[in-house]
């Protein structure tokens, strides 16, 4: 990292820690859920989005990451927010294709309640969120080689969960269908 990097991150740094401890932090109490996904992807209104309600995005979500233990997976709430967020702004949900791409250890999270207990001692907390996200058109793919490596098969993911060849295949036939990657 360059010393003007390092400066930039200092200075930011600081900034969030002085905001932080003057209790700008409240603004989050404007956030709520809805209007798809009920219980995830809290959001806060903004008054003038600047694209129409004509707008379409075809987005995919790459997740490598794995929940800490009996915990939502952040990035599958994530999406859960774009959608919501979106559709609360006057984007039709007709209008948003949009893809959770799982790799990695972030494959567990997958897991249909019996396969999880077995491995967590717990149920699957990401179950309900995922299973919302594919009721409403959500595609949710897991990478076949993660699949292969942590010894996971089709029977034992949520359904509705897709196996492709590997994330990257998934990502690149998303690409060839206009799709866009989320970069958070």
């Amino acid at each position: 990292m360059s010393f003007k990097t390092a400066m930039r991150w200092l200075l930011l740094s600081a900034v969030f820690s002085v905001f932080h401890a003057h209790g700008q932090e409240r603004g989050l109490e404007q956030f709520a859920d809805g209007p798809l996904i009920t219980g995830y992807g809290k959001h806060a209104k903004v008054s003038r989005p600047n694209f129409l309600d004509t707008a379409e995005f075809s987005v995919a979500f790459d997740v490598a990451k794995q929940a800490d233990g009996g915990e939502i997976n952040r990035k599958f709430d994530s999406l859960a927010r774009f959608l919501n967020m979106h559709v609360a702004a006057g984007v039709p949900a007709q209008n948003l294709n949009l893809a959770l791409v799982v790799h990695g250890r972030a494959s567990k999270d997958l897991l249909d309640h019996q396969a999880y207990t077995k491995a967590h001692q717990q149920e699957n907390p990401n179950k309900a969120l995922l299973l919302e996200l594919i009721k409403n058109n959500v595609r949710v793919i897991l990478c076949g080689q993660s699949a292969a490596a942590y010894q996971i098969s089709q029977s034992q993911l949520i359904e509705g969960v897709e196996i492709e060849l590997s994330a990257m295949t998934a990502h690149a036939l998303l690409q060839q269908q206009g799709y866009s990657v989320n970069p958070f």
